[in-house]
C-alpha cells in the first residue's frame, strides 16, 4: 500500500454567509481543482464568543456552523493559504499534515 503526504485544511464558518462559503467552494474547486473539497453543516457549536449556535426542531436558524474541509499536496496548499486567509477571519482556518491512501497510484 501506498500513501501520499497531503495538507489537509478545515475553515470554520457559519451558515448565515453563504456568500462567503460560495465565493471558496469555487475559488477551491474551479478555479484552483484542488483533491477534495466537502462542506459540512453542524448541529450545534460555539466559538470564540462562547454564544451557542444550535438548531432545533422550532428554530429555523441560518446561524449554524457549517465547516469546509479540503485536502492537496503540501505545495497547492501553501499557494493557497495566502488567500484563503485573507478571506477567512483569524482563528477559523487550520491545516495540519496527513497521509492519504493513495493505492490507485502504486
Amino acid at each position: 500500500m501506498s500513501y501520499t503526504t497531503i495538507t489537509f485544511v478545515r475553515i470554520y464558518l457559519t451558515e448565515a454567509r453563504i456568500e462567503q462559503q460560495q465565493r471558496l467552494l469555487a475559488f477551491l474547486h474551479d478555479e484552483r481543482q484542488v483533491r477534495g473539497v466537502t462542506l459540512f453543516r453542524g448541529i450545534s457549536g460555539f466559538g470564540r464568543s462562547g454564544k451557542m449556535h444550535s438548531a432545533s426542531l422550532l428554530d429555523l436558524s441560518l446561524d449554524l456552523p457549517v465547516v469546509l474541509e479540503f485536502f492537496d499536496t503540501p505545495e497547492v496548499v501553501a499557494s493557497l493559504l495566502p488567500y484563503l486567509e485573507s478571506q477567512i477571519a483569524p482563528g477559523h482556518l487550520v491545516h495540519w499534515t496527513a497521509q492519504l491512501n493513495d493505492s490507485d497510484h502504486a
